[in-house]
């Protein structure tokens, strides 16, 4: 397993439309995983998309149980999900603060679906088909606009609320929040 580097906004390969993985069960594809869960777990990451380490595939891994960057967050189920396609359920949209191992340091305020069905497959190719909402709901929404070369930032519509982690939240670890 390695850590690898997390490419940062403003890296043309943050900005590609990901292709679809078409083979499943590989060592290949099984140590890509594990690497991205290595490399998520060293940044304090909720979620990484492959395309974030420079890998042009549709998979997103996601997960913790406690995370330092979002200390309030309730745990979510740790999950590599390729492939995948989100539905908007009933419930609404919500605002929340989001940041991203891409954007170090900054953090913004983004709408987004309260409720979603995601559906895709695993490492295996065996199918997913999950409900979530709250916090669970946004990490998959925000793993998944990386696959579609969608930064958060871009989804920002109040840039009053959008700025540095260490002046927003002076109660977080800054090294936890940046690289």
């Amino acid at each position: 397993m390695a850590v690898h580097e997390i490419l940062k906004m403003g890296d043309p390969r943050l900005l590609r439309v990901a292709k679809p993985v078409t083979e499943f069960g590989t060592p290949a594809l099984k140590a890509l995983i594990a690497d991205m869960f290595e490399t998520m777990a060293a940044a304090n990451g909720a979620g990484l998309a492959a395309p974030q380490i420079g890998v042009d595939l549709r998979l997103v891994i996601f997960g913790y149980t406690k995370n330092v960057r979002y200390p309030d967050a309730p745990p979510v189920p740790p999950t590599v999900l390729i492939n995948p396609v989100i539905e908007v359920l009933d419930g609404g949209r919500t605002e929340g603060w989001e940041g991203c191992l891409s954007v170090p340091g900054l953090r913004g305020v983004v709408e987004r679906d309260e409720r979603i069905r995601y559906t895709g497959v695993d490492a295996d190719g065996n199918a997913i088909d999950r409900i979530a909402d709250g916090f669970h709901a946004r990490v998959v929404q925000h793993e998944c606009d990386h696959l579609d070369g969608i930064l958060y930032p871009m989804r920002v519509t109040d840039f009053t609320r959008f700025g540095f982690t260490s002046v927003l939240f002076p109660e977080l670890d800054p090294m936890a929040d940046d690289d």
